[in-house]
């Protein structure tokens, strides 16, 4: 199940808005009593605050986006660093390089 900020993220995109400029005007609180996370503060101007229905209707959506974004995590984790890759790039020319980079991509798919 995707994690209430990233249904939340789809749902503002699909209003034309974003997370990163309304972040400031929502809140979202866990009160540790096993219900998990809730939007405590709406205060999104022309978006009403999505309900429980709303908001499970990303869920699917939300599941492949955070599935992406933990493959190129670890895709970013265990590439070499920029000056490895320009030095291979050096030795090895971008074929050589696209064969190191390749390794890593099928290592982690996108699904």
């Amino acid at each position: 199940m995707a994690i209430l900020k990233t249904k939340i993220e789809l749902y503002l995109e699909d209003n034309s808005k974003t997370w990163a400029s309304e972040k400031n005007n929502i809140i979202l609180q866990n009160d540790s009593d096993g219900n998990g996370d809730y939007i405590h503060t709406w205060n999104v101007s022309g978006l009403d605050k999505p309900n429980d229905s709303k908001i499970a209707e990303y869920d699917t959506a939300g599941n492949t986006r955070e599935a992406l974004k933990l493959v190129l995590s670890k895709r970013a984790a265990e590439y070499p660093s920029i000056k490895d890759q320009l030095d291979d790039i050096y030795h090895n020319g971008v074929d050589g390089w696209k064969t190191t980079i390749k390794a890593v991509k099928d290592k982690y798919p996108k699904e």
